[in-house]
């Protein structure tokens, strides 16, 4: 991310001045992407080396979900960058002034390129991570957003009209847009505790209940932490014959090898009787 963020930097500043030479608003556009690149992933950094503070205090978990929220605020970060740009792009459809197409067709290569190797850089770290995928993602749409810049620059160079610059911009605001859609998603789901994406909460319930001497289990909850950190909490009803101790160890092993949970709390409760369970109001002796 350190990579990514002195790439993004010098583009910034690149496009930033060229933007405003060209007369380009997809330049510009081009340019606000990169802005918001930048601060997330400054905001990403910080949120890594808060998250890498021991637990202590109140915070039992440490700071591990401040990658969570640093993603979810690059996410709404890109959404607000998306609006801002469709309602310049909207203004000039009327009335697109001139623009220099070979300046921004060499902007336009010149981010296209950056881009790329920032994205390149950023794709070989660890993707599990919704704060690196956060920063990926924007480095990625921004590549994609050069792309449509060196395609205006072109279509002006070769006599089209400027009106392909708002239009190209328009694009750039959906692209940004739609990669903003993860960042939001994710974040929510482990702030709203809901089981990591793609597991099958009903699978792991009839895993646990295959297991010898397991009657039933109740209260289950999967949530996740941070990315990559899930865990699981549940009463596990079994037979009173049992050694309860080796049964918990034999289900924690299973859903670590089978579902990759490895912080688990489970409470083992011993099967009552009928009896146990029948109250009846019998007279006082005398």
């Amino acid at each position: 991310m350190w990579v990514a963020l002195g790439i993004n930097g010098a583009m910034l500043v690149a496009e930033a001045v060229g933007g405003v030479l060209t007369g380009s608003l997809a330049v510009l556009a081009d340019a606000g992407h990169l802005f918001s690149d930048v601060g997330s992933i400054g905001l990403a950094l910080f949120a890594v080396s808060l998250a890498a503070r021991p637990a202590a205090g109140r915070m039992t978990f440490g700071y591990q979900r401040s990658e969570i929220l640093a993603a979810l605020v690059n996410g709404l970060l890109l959404v607000a960058v998306a609006i801002a740009v469709a309602v310049a792009a909207l203004g000039r459809l009327s009335d697109p002034p001139s623009i220099d197409g070979l300046g921004v067709l060499g902007l336009g290569l010149f981010g296209l390129l950056g881009n790329a190797g920032a994205a390149l850089v950023l794709a070989r770290g660890e993707r599990v991570d919704v704060n690196l995928e956060g920063v990926l993602r924007h480095s990625a749409a921004d590549a994609l957003g050069s792309l449509g810049v060196v395609l205006a620059g072109a279509f002006v160079l070769a006599g089209g009209s400027s009106i392909v610059d708002p239009i190209v911009s328009l694009a750039i605001a959906a692209l940004i847009l739609a990669s903003s859609w993860r960042l939001i998603r994710e974040p929510v789901d482990v702030l709203m505790e809901a089981a990591p994406s793609g597991f099958d909460v009903d699978a792991a319930g009839a895993a646990i209940c295959e297991e010898e001497w397991v009657r039933s289990v109740h209260d289950l909850h999967i949530w996740t932490v941070t990315s990559g950190f899930g865990a699981l909490a549940a009463h596990v009803v079994v037979s009173p014959e049992c050694d309860r101790d080796l049964v918990r160890r034999r289900i924690e092993l299973l859903l670590r090898e089978r579902f990759g949970i490895e912080h688990t709390t489970l409470q083992m409760e011993e099967e009552a009787s009928d009896a146990l369970l029948s109250v009846e109001n019998a007279p006082r002796q005398a």
